[in-house]
């Protein structure tokens, strides 16, 4: 069905077709009448099928349904958490685009920039605040915003906040709402986690589930290229300099790894930049900037930092590096074939990755293409060891949850595990050694 037929009010209809869009994607044709109706809901959604106008919408017509209710300084009358400030930016983005004609106030508080700016435009009043939790916290505790009058809750890429250790201060944030509101709950996955969240927060919600459960998109081609861990490097330089210089968002597993892969890239004359948690939030819109304007070729990221990129021309995916969790190749190809375009996915696997290689095809259900490129044949003495059962919840857990602190600039709700009780036979070997290390010091100083 087309946008029209939707119910949507005449200035969003207006703002949608000066984008183009006249036919509304699968998530989006059922989660916007089901949002206009007042329904809670649970929508299983990944990143590229149009969610993000599936819930900008309707949200922005519901509070056009009471125009003349403007909340005091510092109350907005709905809220949107996003795991990340990327994703976070992009959702504020949305809302001013869509809501050129009916002008909403709207705000966005994230992690790694001033506050100040932010707390003159929650003191100026808003309608609509986009936040990352841990920086909405600090607002919180500093009594620049309250909650009190939150019409319409959104949590968008909600499996993302529980990897990223959030639930905590997720919990925290619901329970300064008010119990009558609008909850909207988007996720990846119906993952047992979200479907318990859903329960605790939901009122029977409407479900709807677009995103088949560890599926890429249908137009990514995918390729696997074996290949030394020592000539990953050359090789993708290789593939980035051959035929079309297509722009290509490059993955690696560490923060450190990117930088010296885009340092790398550079030198062979290839437009690179980084993204990842360490960088400041100016340069990390600069870096995403530049590539989306075709200023830079290559964009080296991490995981956590290039979760909900909305880059909708996008035709290769590289994985320099294959992520620890089977789950995130799929998020990561999940960057490319979107919005009706052909896409690329390419993994330079070294031996020591094949377990890591083996994961993934377990939880596709099906063996990837592979082929070596000429001049860059492995080893054949080295033998991929055999494959590997996928990490566990735990281990999953674990490895978000360290990768979060780092990456997004947010506080992630870690406990650190007790130190063991100090024996008093401890206390004794301390004191010894401390005794021997005296002793040390004081005969080498008679020396000098």
């Amino acid at each position: 069905m087309p946008f029209a037929s939707l119910g949507l009010v005449d200035d969003l209809a207006r703002a949608v077709a000066a984008r183009g869009y006249t036919m509304p994607t699968p998530i989006q044709s059922q989660a916007i009448p089901a949002i206009l109706a007042g329904r809670d809901l649970l929508a299983a959604a990944q990143t590229g099928t149009g969610k993000t106008a599936a819930f900008t919408l309707p949200l922005l017509q519901r509070l056009q349904t009471r125009p003349e209710t403007r909340m005091p300084a510092g109350r907005p009358r709905a809220l949107v958490l996003a795991p990340t400030r990327e994703l976070a930016a992009q959702v504020a983005d949305s809302v001013r685009v869509y809501g050129r004609h009916v002008a909403p106030r709207t705000a966005l508080v994230v992690g790694g920039v001033s506050m100040k700016p932010q707390c003159d435009a929650l003191r100026r009043g808003v309608d609509i605040l986009v936040a990352t939790p841990g920086r909405l916290l600090d607002h919180l505790s500093q009594k620049t915003v309250s909650l009190a009058g939150v019409e319409i809750l959104v949590l968008d890429e909600a499996d993302r906040m529980l990897d990223l250790g959030f639930l905590p201060a997720i919990r925290r944030l619901l329970a300064l709402l008010p119990r009558r509101r609008q909850t909207l709950l988007f996720s990846a996955t119906f993952a047992d986690p979200i479907r318990q969240l859903a329960g605790d927060f939901l009122h029977e919600p409407a479900v709807i589930d677009v995103a088949p459960r560890n599926a890429p998109a249908d137009l990514v081609e995918q390729q696997v290229h074996p290949v030394e861990q020592t000539d990953k490097a050359a090789l993708l330089g290789r593939l980035l300099s051959a035929g079309e210089r297509d722009a290509t968002l490059v993955f690696t597993r560490t923060k450190h790894g990117a930088d010296r892969l885009s340092r790398q890239l550079e030198r062979e004359g290839i437009r690179t930049a980084a993204l990842h948690g360490n960088k400041s939030q100016s340069a990390r819109t600069r870096a995403l900037d530049d590539f989306k304007q075709g200023r830079i070729q290559v964009l080296v990221a991490t995981d956590i930092a290039a979760r909900g990129l909305d880059i909708v021309q996008l035709p290769r995916v590289v994985n320099y590096e294959l992520p620890h969790v089977p789950e995130d190749y799929v998020h990561r190809i999940g960057r490319t074939g979107r919005a009706g375009r052909a896409g690329l996915a390419i993994s330079l696997v070294s031996a020591d990755e094949m377990p890591r290689l083996h994961a993934i095809q377990r939880l596709l259900g099906r063996k990837l293409p592979s082929s070596v490129v000429e001049g860059f044949e492995p080893n054949p003495a080295k033998r991929a060891r055999a494959p590997v059962a996928a990490p566990s919840a735990s281990a999953r857990h674990h490895h978000a949850h360290r990768a979060a602190g780092a990456s997004t600039g947010e506080r992630p709700a870690a406990h650190r595990p007790a130190r063991p009780e100090t024996t008093a036979h401890d206390a004794s070997r301390r004191r010894n050694k401390a005794h021997h290390q005296t002793r040390r010091v004081a005969t080498t100083g008679d020396r000098a």
